[in-house]
């Protein structure tokens, strides 16, 4: 929509109110609460538990009593808090979305009246409160200003002026079309909080409502927390075909059990019951849950350990799996504030020497340049803005008052809304100047302008900062013939350099007022630099690409054996690639280790043209500087399209696209939408990263570990069943009790507990369970157990006590006899040996033994294992253990366990898990690796690709360039010297 359209709107008439609802919908951003019946049915209707029910009631039928029923009791528990946190979660996230309130509104012919926000639609103009607002809706402000505290949307605290839209079809030029993203300095963000609004004389503080609901930006926000972006994680993937291989198991068990029953000419109902007992053993009900200990031990050390909160705990395993982390440099690799260090006079032919105090400023002009071209602004008496205009600001000395800073009026009813004066001046003095227009700060344009006018003087004066090289190529004169060197001493020692410049108009109030920025902007007179340092944070052991290159080198992400190639675009628009020397780039360089140092400008001509250097400077690339939020997603997604796995670390000020787009996303900002990343840190630096990653491994380590476990024993049992099925018996009810509740659910919740290592590994876990190791791992554990259970069957039928299970004399359900105890008695090692050799500590958790719970537990199942074993008598009625059965073979059945211990740990921990065969295969699996990365590192060519694809760029620019005709913009001339006056005198 045009800028004219919007403000010829004077809002909605009845008719037009309600087919807008029935388009768009009301005005509420709902998120529903969905009651507790409905989420039972849910919650029982899922895969998981309607397995379950299936599992209970096949229990119960099979006579096992205590066991359905401790089962049940555990289920039901866990269903409980799943919940009571699912609503918990939904009322939170509610109240952060509910935004109801009474606002003005335009309706129809009866002018301002107050209605619900929530009956608002686009189109109608609403009225800003002059005391402020939570604003219910995106709207376009059309009149007057507002100061905004924005930070549900940003994370940034400080608040921002807001000013009118312009409308250019009012002063004889073309019109401009409204875009969000161009236009947020004229739009009010649902959500945010508007503080106080300035206005002129009686008019009042319009806006037009653009968007509502869902639509707002806060809406999207909102949707995205309810909808997230899936997860395409490998490890997901193979569970469930893991889960189907097991499947199979059991379908093979099944058809066994059918054949075998059937032989021994049971009923139907018996054989039925007794085969679908094999299903719920081999692929076990507790499966999910198991897999989720870990990630909820995680969850709660990352919140009491590091302050880092997580919403998605899904995202904890993925940041187990991240290679490469994209930081945001200010406000997050260095600290919030910048210390101001020495001003840089200029005359035309060279810079002067650097002075600390404003007083040993020789330029009247410079010094204003400072006190008058920045945002700042005074709320409730204390000056608040940038931090960089703040400490310019504070630095003069000047003081800054404000007209209509009072409750009762609160207007443009003076010269200038913002005056600034020097320490020893009256109000009245001839050396006050009045700021009577602002060009904010554009990170696009690199830059921000003042209009200003002393109080008796004639002319009006252009104030502009920005980045040195934007303010070069804008300035007629003034600049200095050692500008370059004279910058690049400063931001090769990480500095942050600002240039100042200024231009005296030769125009009048209404003319200044109606020019365009970019009339305004040129021909500038070069004043000078500053220079402020932007300390790195403990931490972590300028924008400008030189002060980029040295605040990675501080911070060890680049050595200092590298070289940095800068790539940039030089004056006219065209890509170039330099050395740090400002020199030409040779063969050399490439030869040796270097980095790529990139603009965020060159990054999207690259992105834009030419896909193979794209991937070249993504995969080469160290430093990126001047990123806008766009390019920053840019730069994330195609990283992840290279194969990486992205960690994105920022402050949440203009880090929300690349957070929510980045694997892991850890935001440093408090604020509502630091819920769009999967991270938020309390903890205001870059420590929460190698947290967040250590955590993840662990989880993802003890996720597969608890994988592999909850396989191994299921299939152990499946087979124990199988061996005893050939005989017509089984395991009794409180065999399966002791084995699945205190055995594997106590040993997988324990072994869960296992705490990150604190050193960080070089390489990640492995998420494949489809692999070489895991699948070996598997398949060693099948032929032991076979072995081992197969060794213990056929060495109680040696016994001399022995006599043969017969089911046809036994009633169903007893299963006592000395089959049943070998099996039984031999298993019980298996399990705990399994829990032990999977819950290995290093390198991605801590040693076994610093997990004292576990270690105490495990050697208390040991014990009672053993003493139930080699003493059953008391437990025979509870174990249903045969009595008769010999000591000494009760012994060999000890000697089978710990025989297979033996075997197990030296096969996994000395030769699948070996730490310098699985270091060496790593390397060797990196060099064989087909990921789009990998055989990008190991181009040779990369010089000569980069420049041919430079030079195609460039060719492209320039026929762009070249079709399109350059025409000078005249200042409009309508308006005559007593235009100015009738006007003046008016104000």
């Amino acid at each position: 929509m045009y800028a004219s359209i919007l403000h010829s709107l004077a809002g909605t008439t009845s008719e037009q109110h309600k087919i807008r609802t029935i388009l768009y919908g009301d005005n509420i951003i709902g998120v529903p609460i969905t009651p507790l019946f409905k989420l039972f049915i849910k919650e029982v209707l899922t895969p998981f538990y309607i397995f379950q029910v299936f599992s209970f009631s096949l229990w119960y039928a099979d006579g096992y009593t205590y066991y359905a029923s401790c089962i049940v009791f555990l289920s039901v528990v866990s269903m409980a808090v799943s919940l009571y946190q699912t609503r918990k979660n939904q009322r939170n996230l509610c109240n952060t979305a509910m935004t109801s309130t009474v606002i003005p509104a335009h309706r129809g012919t009866d002018g301002f009246h107050e209605i619900n926000s929530a009956d608002l639609v686009p189109g109608d103009v609403i009225e800003i409160p002059r005391q402020g607002c939570m604003m219910p809706c995106d709207a376009v402000l059309l009149t007057g200003s507002a100061i905004v505290n924005e930070s549900m949307l940003t994370g940034e605290s400080i608040p921002v002026t807001k000013t009118p839209l312009p409308n250019p079809t009012s002063l004889g030029h073309a019109d401009l079309e409204y875009d969000l993203s161009q236009h947020a300095r004229h739009t009010l963000f649902c959500g945010t909080k508007v503080i106080q609004t300035r206005f002129y004389e009686s008019h009042r503080v319009k806006a037009v409502v653009v968007r509502t609901g869902f639509a707002t930006l806060k809406g999207e926000l909102i949707r995205s927390i309810l909808y997230p972006k899936p997860v395409n994680f490998k490890f997901n993937r193979h569970t469930y075909g893991y889960i189907g291989v097991l499947g199979c198991i059991a379908l093979i068990g099944f058809i066994y059990a059918v054949f075998r029953m059937v032989e021994f000419g049971y009923d139907t109902g018996r054989i039925v019951r007794r085969a679908l007992d094999l299903v719920t053993i081999t692929v076990p009900p507790a499966l999910p849950a198991a897999m989720t200990i870990g990630l909820v031990y995680a969850q709660l050390r990352l919140r009491k350990k590091s302050n880092v909160y997580c919403i998605s705990p899904q995202s904890i395993n993925i940041a187990g799996s991240i290679n490469c982390c994209v930081f945001d440099k200010t406000g997050t690799l260095t600290e919030d504030g910048l210390d101001l260090m020495e001003v840089v006079p200029s005359n035309p032919t060279r810079f002067e020497s650097p002075v600390a105090e404003p007083e040993e400023v020789a330029s009247r002009d410079l010094i204003l340049a400072m006190a008058a071209c920045h945002s700042l602004i005074r709320i409730d008496g204390q000056l608040t803005g940038d931090p960089l205009d703040l400490k310019l600001f504070e630095w003069t000395k000047w003081q800054l008052e404000e007209s209509g800073t009072s409750e009762e009026e609160n207007r443009f009813d003076t010269f200038a809304p913002t005056t600034v004066r020097p320490p020893t001046s009256s109000p009245t003095s001839p050396e006050n100047y009045g700021i009577m227009r602002q060009f904010p700060f554009s990170s696009k344009l690199q830059r921000m302008s003042v209009v200003s006018r002393g109080l008796n003087a004639k002319h009006f004066v252009l104030f502009t900062k920005g980045s040195p090289e934007i303010i070069r190529s804008l300035c007629k004169e003034g600049i200095p013939a050692d500008f370059l060197q004279v910058q690049d001493t400063y931001t090769k020692r990480g500095l942050r350099v600002i240039a100042m410049a200024y231009r005296k108009l030769s125009m009048n109030y209404l003319k200044v007022q109606r020019a365009t920025r970019e009339e305004l902007e040129w021909e500038l007179t070069f004043l000078g630099l500053v220079v402020l340092e932007n300390r790195l944070k403990p931490q972590t052991t300028g924008d400008n690409l030189l002060t980029a290159l040295s605040v990675a080198r501080e911070c060890g992400l680049m050595t200092p054996k590298e070289q940095g190639v800068l790539i940039d675009t030089d004056t006219s628009g065209m890509l170039q690639m330099t050395t740090e020397n400002n020199e030409p780039v040779s063969d050399g360089v490439f030869a040796s280790p270097f980095r790529f140092v990139v603009t965020g400008r060159a990054l999207e001509l690259i992105f834009k043209n030419s896909e193979v250097a794209f991937h070249q400077v993504c995969v080469r690339g160290t430093v990126f500087a001047r990123m806008s939020p766009d390019q920053k997603q840019i730069l994330v997604e195609g990283l992840q399209h290279l194969g990486y796995f992205v960690g994105m670390c920022g402050d949440g000020a203009n880090d929300c696209g690349a957070l929510k787009a980045a694997h892991m996303g850890i935001s440093l900002s408090e604020a509502e939408a630091s819920v769009a990343s999967s991270f938020t840190s309390k903890t205001p630096d870059i420590s929460a990263v190698p947290a967040v990653i250590r955590e993840g491994r662990a989880a993802l380590a003890t996720s597969f570990g608890v994988f592999k476990y909850m396989a191994a024993y299921s299939v152990t049992q499946h087979v124990s069943v199988l061996f005893l099925y050939w005989i017509g018996s089984g395991l009794g009810d409180f065999q399966f009790l002791y084995i699945d509740l205190a055995l594997i659910t106590a040993l997988v919740f324990l072994a869960a507990r296992a705490e990150a290592c604190r050193k960080l590994s070089r390489y990640p876990p492995p998420s494949s369970l489809i692999s070489v190791r895991p699948i070996m791992s598997l398949v060693v554990q099948l032929v032991l157990m076979i072995a081992g259970l197969t060794a213990a069957y056929l060495i109680s039928k040696s016994d001399p006590n022995f006599e043969q299970y017969d089911h046809e004399e036994k009633e169903e359900g007893d299963y006592a006899g000395f089959e049943n105890t070998a099996v039984f008695s031999c298993s019980l090692y298996m399990y705990i040996t399994q829990a032990i050799i999977y819950s290995k500590g290093k390198p991605y958790r801590k040693r076994m033994y610093t997990n004292v719970l576990f270690l105490l537990y495990t050697f208390v199942v040991v014990a009672f294992s053993t003493l139930i074993i080699l003493y059953p008598e008391p437990f025979n009625d509870f174990f249903e253990l045969e009595p008769d059965s010999d000591f000494w073979y009760r012994l060999i059945y000890v000697d089978i366990g710990v025989l297979y211990f033996f075997l197990s740990w030296l096969i996994e921990d000395g030769i699948i898990e070996n730490t310098c065969w699985r270091q060496r295969f790593a390397h060797r699996k990196t060099q064989r690796s087909v990921k789009p990365y990998r055989r990008i590192e190991r181009a040779a060519n990369t010089k000569q690709s980069l420049t041919d694809a430079f030079n195609e760029i460039n060719q492209t620019l320039q026929s762009e360039s070249n079709g399109v005709s350059e025409s000078a913009v005249d200042v409009d001339e309508e308006f005559e010297q007593s235009d100015e006056n009738d006007e003046m005198s008016r104000l």
